[in-house]
Order: structure tokens, then sequence, then C-alpha cells
């Protein structure tokens, strides 16, 4: 990695919004540039949009929703993260870890104690290692015309601010516990 694409090369931003038009420009024109179009979900749009750009191409993203979930008949609120992108070419040279971190200091400043995303399975390690832990257990999510399905994709959560009971620094998991039960997102996935 040379000084060009070394992380401290690049500044996150918070974009006022993000297109059809700055995704192509980070992940190109493909049809399916999440790879998740075989799930057969539909997705919502997030609020809260952070990237990184490269001179004047954009080539991170990470976007950010406060999102209603039930977990058994307990009502409470996440923050969904999704649209996570780098660009091909600089994949590997921790973007994501920066966008990401990026957005979940926003996050933090939203309210709720964790935030949620979906990934595909081959992305599991990739945010194990920025923190995250996998959510055991199917999660109900909401499509189209009432319809309940289970996300077939991987759930990982982590904890957004510090257990103020134990004084445990949850960034490194510890003392942020998920509450157990079964857990549906009142909204369609992010």
């Amino acid at each position: 990695m040379n000084e060009n694409t070394s992380p401290a090369a690049f500044t996150v931003l918070r974009m006022e919004r993000y297109t059809r038009v700055e995704q192509s420009e980070i992940l190109g024109e493909g049809e399916d540039p999440f790879g998740v179009m075989e799930t057969g979900l539909t997705w919502r749009g997030k609020d809260e949009h952070f990237g990184i750009r490269r001179g004047t191409r954009l080539v991170a993203h990470a976007g950010l929703v406060r999102l209603p979930l039930m977990i058994d008949d307990t009502p409470t609120e996440v923050v969904g993260v999704g649209g996570v992108a780098v660009a091909a070419d600089l994949r590997g040279s921790g973007l994501a870890r920066q966008v990401v971190s990026a957005a979940l200091d926003h996050a933090r400043t939203m309210g709720p104690r964790h935030a949620l995303l979906f990934c595909r399975p081959a992305l599991e390690a990739l945010y194990r290692r920025l923190g995250w832990h996998v959510l055991a257990g199917d999660v109900l999510v909401e499509q189209p015309e009432s319809r309940l399905v289970v996300m077939p994709l991987r759930t990982m959560v982590i904890p957004l601010h510090t257990d103020t009971d134990t004084g445990t620094d949850t960034q490194s998991g510890a003392g942020a516990a998920w509450p157990s039960g079964s857990v549906r997102l009142l909204s369609l996935p992010m």
C-alpha cells in the first residue's frame, strides 16, 4: 500500500444524499452491485450517508437509518447500517473500517443502544474484524403487501454505548448484551 491508498490519505465526509449515480461511482453499473438480488427482498433507503472521496471520485459509502423492531414483545430501536460499499480497486486498504467507523460515531448520537446490519456470509469475517457479532436465531423482516420473511443473510449487531451499569466499554463487545428473544424488524431491511 502506498501513501496514496493508505486510509490516512482519505477523509470521511457526511453526504446530503446518496443516489444511484454515487453508488455507480463506487460499484459500477452492475445489475446486482451488493450481491443480494437472489434474496428477492425489497430494501429501504438510508437517511444518513457517509462517504470517502479520492480526488473527485466517491470510493466508499455507509448509510444509516433508525429502525423500530420487536424483541419478543418488547419494542425497541436500532440504527440500521447498510449500503456499505468500497470501490473494487481499493478493497483491502481499510476504507470499509474508516467509513463504517465514522457512520457508527454518528450512530452513537442517535439514541439506540445497538446498530444492526445484514450481510452476505462472505463478508461476515470483515464485520467481525470491525467488532460486529452474529445474532443467533432467525430475524423476521417486513416486505411489501404485509409479508413477513426470514432474513436469509447474516444478521450482525454491535453495541453503540458503554454499559452504564458496569462501566464496561462496549466497543470490545463486553457488557453490551443484545437482549435475548425473537427479533422482528418492523420495517423493510436496510
